[in-house]
C-alpha cells in the first residue's frame, strides 16, 4: 500500500498583507491580541508540527477561531503558508509548480464541506459526477463510478432529484459519494457533519467509519466535537488560538490531558467508549471462560462481564490466546476516575 501520509513541519499562516514580516516576533511570543492590535495582522497558525498517518482518520479539532479549517486548507494550498512545510509522497505542496498543484488537487485529494457545495440546478448524480468529470475520464466509466458511490451512502433511486429535494442528511451524503467518486487518496472534511442533526451526524460517522474499513483512506477531519473526534480519529490533534496544544490518541488525551484547557474538555467525556482493556489489565494470563478481545473498550467489557455474571475476564489476542486480565472492579474504577494533568 502506497504511503499516503502527511506530515505538517514549522507552519505558520499570518493573515495580513505582510505576514512574513512578523514571523519572528510571533516566535519571540507576541500575542494573537497583541499582533492584530498593534500591527494590523492575524495570526492563523503557530508553528504547527502534525505527522497525519497513511490510511488513518487524522482529526483537528478546537473551537472557533482555534486555527482547524485554516489548518486543513494548507493540504490542498486553498491557503498559502506565510512559513513552513507541508509534505506528501517527498514533495513539499507548499513550493509545487501551478500544474502540479492543479494535479494533485484533481487526483489525489478530495473535499467535503459543511454547507455540503451542492450546485442547485445540476442532479444528484450530475453533482456526483463533478469532481471526476475535470479529471478527464470518459463519461460512462464516470457515471458508473458515480452510481456506485451513490448506492453505497443509501442514495440509490435519488439520481435524478435535485439537492432541494433532499434533506441534509442526504445533501450530505452526495457530497461524500462525490468525493469518494474521485477515488482519491487523501479525504479532507471540514467540519463535514456539523450542520446536520444529531442522529443523522451519528449516521453518518458510521457510514464513514464503515467505508473507512475498506477504502483505507487518508482522511483529515475537521470538527469543533470531542465526542465526534474521539469516535472517529484514529489520531487527534488539538488546536487553541492556532496552536496544537495536545495531540495523540483519543485515549491518550483522555488519561493524559496536557493542561487545565484540555482536562476541562475531556472531563465530561464518556470514559468507558475510549479507554481500551489493554490499557487496565493485568499481564497474567487468565484461566477463566469469559474472553474479551484485545482493543476492546471497557464499556464493552463491562456490559460482557455483567450479562455473564462473572467477575475476571481473559483478554485475549488475535490468535485467541489469553495474554492477561481484567475484574470488574478494575473497569468500574477506571470509567469514573477522573482524568489527571
Amino acid at each position: 500500500m502506497a504511503d499516503n501520509s502527511i506530515e505538517v513541519k514549522g507552519l505558520y499562516k499570518i493573515f495580513g498583507p505582510h505576514g512574513e514580516k512578523y514571523i519572528q516576533m510571533v516566535k519571540d511570543g507576541i500575542s494573537k491580541e497583541e499582533l492584530n492590535a498593534k500591527y494590523g495582522h492575524v495570526l492563523g497558525l503557530k508553528d504547527i508540527n502534525i505527522k497525519m498517518p497513511s490510511a488513518r482518520i487524522q482529526v483537528i479539532m478546537g473551537l472557533s477561531g482555534s486555527g482547524k479549517s485554516t489548518m486543513i486548507r494548507h493540504i490542498n494550498r486553498l491557503i498559502e503558508p506565510t512559513v513552513g512545510e507541508v509534505i506528501y509522497q517527498g514533495q513539499d505542496i507548499c513550493k509545487m509548480s501551478k500544474s502540479d498543484l492543479l494535479a494533485f488537487r484533481r487526483h489525489k485529494t478530495a473535499m467535503v464541506f459543511q454547507k455540503f457545495a451542492l450546485l442547485p440546478h445540476r442532479t444528484v448524480l450530475d453533482n456526483t459526477l463533478f469532481g471526476i468529470g475535470l479529471q478527464g475520464v470518459p463519461r460512462g466509466k464516470a457515471e458508473e463510478r458515480a452510481r456506485h458511490w451513490l448506492n453505497r451512502v443509501g442514495l440509490d433511486g435519488f439520481e435524478d432529484n435535485y439537492p432541494n429535494q433532499l434533506s441534509g442528511g442526504m445533501q450530505q451524503r452526495v457530497g461524500l459519494a462525490r468525493a469518494l467518486t474521485n477515488d482519491a487518496d487523501i479525504l479532507l472534511m471540514d467540519e463535514a457533519f456539523s450542520a446536520l442533526d444529531p442522529l443523522i451526524r451519528m449516521d453518518m460517522q458510521t457510514i464513514l467509519l464503515e467505508l473507512q474499513d475498506e477504502l483505507h483512506k487518508t482522511i483529515v477531519f475537521i470538527t469543533h466535537d470531542l465526542d465526534e473526534a474521539l469516535r472517529l480519529g484514529d489520531r487527534i490533534a488539538i488546536l487553541r488560538d492556532g496552536e496544537v496544544i495536545q495531540q495523540g490518541t483519543g485515549q491518550e488525551i483522555v488519561l493524559h490531558p496536557a493542561d487545565a484547557y484540555i482536562a476541562d474538555f475531556v472531563k465530561e467525556v464518556n470514559r468507558g467508549r475510549v479507554i481500551k482493556v489493554d490499557t487496565i489489565m493485568s499481564p497474567k494470563p487468565s484461566s477463566s471462560t469469559l474472553q474479551i478481545p484485545t482493543g476492546s473498550s471497557l464499556e464493552i467489557a463491562a456490559q460482557k462481564l455483567t450479562y455473564s455474571n462473572e467477575n475476571v475476564a481473559a483478554i485475549t489476542d488475535t490468535s485467541g490466546t489469553a495474554i492477561g486480565e481484567i475484574t470488574m472492579k478494575a473497569v468500574i474504577d477506571a470509567m469514573v476516575t477522573p482524568a489527571t494533568h
